[in-house]
């Protein structure tokens, strides 16, 4: 699955590994408001890696949690999906709004046999220094998005974006530079 290879999700040791984040993320989605040195305390557990400063709203989803590595002082809003099941890297000072969903998971478009046998890849997602996603952005696997770029509420990120742009749409697309 990290190599960008095949895998199914029934294998044993993915369906353990996705039980172990579901339990911490029953934890976290049950915190309380006030509540945040717990939040940090299961997030720390959760992710490869949270910087300082850097919080999470909850309800969080994701698969596997390890594969997450956000940076300091950023922060992901409510209702977040971070589809991890390729690393997803968030850097420094990233505001990310209301229902954003990054999604690392791929299945076979034209091999319809092979979708029909639950086969998938995975291509992994990376969000620059101080970038903001607005409400609702969903990120496709294997994007990448540069440094202190916008991207507008509700747009559809298919292909990488380059650093210091506002874009937006479905498909989202470069509208200035910044």
């Amino acid at each position: 699955m990290l190599r960008g290879e095949r895998y199914r999700d029934s294998d044993p040791e993915l369906v353990a590994e996705r039980l172990a984040c579901q339990r911490l993320l029953d934890r976290f989605n049950a915190t309380r408001a006030g509540e945040d040195a717990l939040r940090g305390t299961i997030l720390a557990e959760l992710f490869g890696a949270i910087g300082p400063g850097s919080w999470v709203m909850p309800r969080l989803q994701c698969d596997y949690g390890h594969l997450v590595r956000i940076g300091a002082n950023s922060f992901v809003n409510y209702d977040a999906i971070l589809m991890d099941c390729a690393p997803i890297v968030i850097g420094d000072d990233v505001s990310i709004g209301p229902r954003a969903q990054l999604l690392t998971a791929l299945h076979p478009m034209a091999d319809h046999e092979a979708r029909r046998q639950r086969w998938e890849t995975a291509a992994p997602i990376t969000i620059g220094d101080n970038t903001w996603l607005g409400g609702g952005v969903i990120v496709c696997a294997g994007v990448t998005i540069g440094a202190d770029t916008v991207v507008g509420a509700g747009s559809v990120v298919t292909r990488d974006l380059p650093p210091r742009v506002f874009a937006a749409g479905n498909p989202c697309r470069v509208i200035r530079p910044l």
